[in-house]
């Protein structure tokens, strides 16, 4: 089954197509056939997509919505020239899974789309104003390309995280705010959390039930994940992505006072708070240079710069203080798992992270730390470490692709 997975974006289209059913989901052989992303959508577009096998293709054309994009998407995946094994018109995609942030209370795993169903993503866009109608337009430019007879699933970043308890998911502001509003911690990245877990339990052949660990995907944005028993118990991202930690341009966790404080110092309004807190905030915001984990160790090894090193102390410092809570949350853990283009990649960091751990029993081993890197998935703990310590690369659309085909095929 020729599964065509899309993450829609406010001004970006990614896609993989990837080959996968029940038999091959249950022996780890699901095949990618071709990616690739659509940026800028409504100026002069980014194009760059790459079948298996093939050399990429790259180019810049104005494309003026994402109907548009998709339509380019499609004709390049269905021409000669993609070369793709086995998709040479639209027939040959058989399903396609869409990503979408937000699900709510309603959505507690992946669905197969129908009028109801787009209700109710509508009926998030107060939870996900940002995420959810870019999600939304994704799967309008599907319909409108595929037409009725091809079946589409909504895959939320919000499910995994639906087994909180009421404990974690809840503020401490009253009670009935939450029922008529629904404001709680939802928490996000659910897919990958998702993977990082399977990915884990493959690695060391432990069972669902046995799965205590703690997951962190480190992105520009970040969170992390206390796993208890396969299931999710707390996550640092909350009623929306900007809670928990300090990430690229992201606060992270702040006294909110501050927000009602800058309104009055700065003059400033609301959404203009919110603008600072979500855009210019975070490492971003602490350097003064960027939000580039790479730019700001090069300043680091080359000039020394303070703020630069300030901001990956305090990256560092606030992911260390995670760790320390929820292992303390879960009763102890048996690993922790990096993952994103940070967690994959970021060696010092890493090493930063997992220091001032060993009263929890966590020790890295420096070489293999140094070797993971460049998508390499591997224990980077040393052979006395109590808490074993993982760089597991994340693959979201694989979960998104076979979710789809569990769905389809299950039904």
């Amino acid at each position: 089954m020729n599964i065509f997975v899309l993450n829609c974006g406010s001004s970006s289209l990614k896609f993989q197509i990837i080959d996968t059913d029940l038999e091959r989901i249950e022996n780890d052989e699901d095949l990618e056939l071709a990616r690739g992303i659509v940026e800028r959508i409504g100026s002069q577009s980014v194009i760059s997509f790459k079948a298996t096998g093939s050399s990429p293709y790259k180019s810049a054309l104005p494309l003026r919505d994402h109907t548009s994009a998709l339509k380019f998407i499609i004709d390049w995946v269905t021409s000669p020239e993609s070369n793709i094994p086995g998709i040479n018109s639209l027939e040959d995609i058989h399903a396609i899974g869409h990503r979408t942030v937000h699900g709510g209370e309603k959505f507690k795993k992946s669905v197969r789309i129908t009028d109801e169903v787009i209700k109710g993503i509508e009926d998030c866009i107060d939870l996900a104003p940002l995420h959810n109608p870019a999600n939304l337009k994704g799967i309008y430019a599907s319909r409108a390309k595929f037409g009725p007879g091809i079946p589409q699933v909504a895959i939320f970043d919000t499910a995994f995280h639906s087994t909180l308890p009421e404990t974690a998911f809840l503020y401490g502001i009253p009670y009935q705010l939450y029922r008529r509003y629904k404001i709680r911690k939802y928490g996000f990245h659910g897919t990958s959390h998702r993977f990082i877990a399977h990915r884990y339990r493959k690695l060391t052949d432990t069972t669902r039930d046995n799965t205590n660990i703690i997951t962190l995907h480190l992105g520009n944005g970040a969170s992390i994940c206390a796993i208890k028993e396969g299931n999710s118990v707390d996550t640092s991202m909350g009623f929306t992505p900007l809670e928990g930690l300090m990430m690229g341009t992201r606060c992270g966790d702040i006294d909110p006072t501050i927000i009602e404080f800058l309104m009055h110092k700065e003059g400033a309004s609301i959404d203009e708070v919110m603008n600072i807190l979500n855009k210019r905030s975070g490492v971003l915001g602490i350097s003064g240079l960027t939000n580039d984990m790479r730019d700001l160790e090069e300043e680091v090894e080359m000039y020394n710069d303070r703020r630069a090193r300030l901001a990956l102390e305090m990256y560092a410092n606030r992911v260390r203080k995670y760790l320390g809570a929820y292992m303390a949350s879960i009763n102890g853990c048996d690993a922790i798992c990096f993952a994103g283009g940070i967690g994959e990649n970021a060696v010092d960091l890493r090493k930063a992270m997992c220091a001032n751990l060993s009263c929890f029993g966590i020790e890295l081993d420096e070489s293999l730390n140094k070797l993971a890197t460049g998508g390499k998935e591997m224990m980077i703990s040393s052979e006395n470490s109590i808490i074993k310590v993982f760089v597991i690369p994340t693959n979201e659309e694989l979960v998104m692709a076979r979710d789809t085909a569990r769905v389809l095929l299950n039904a």
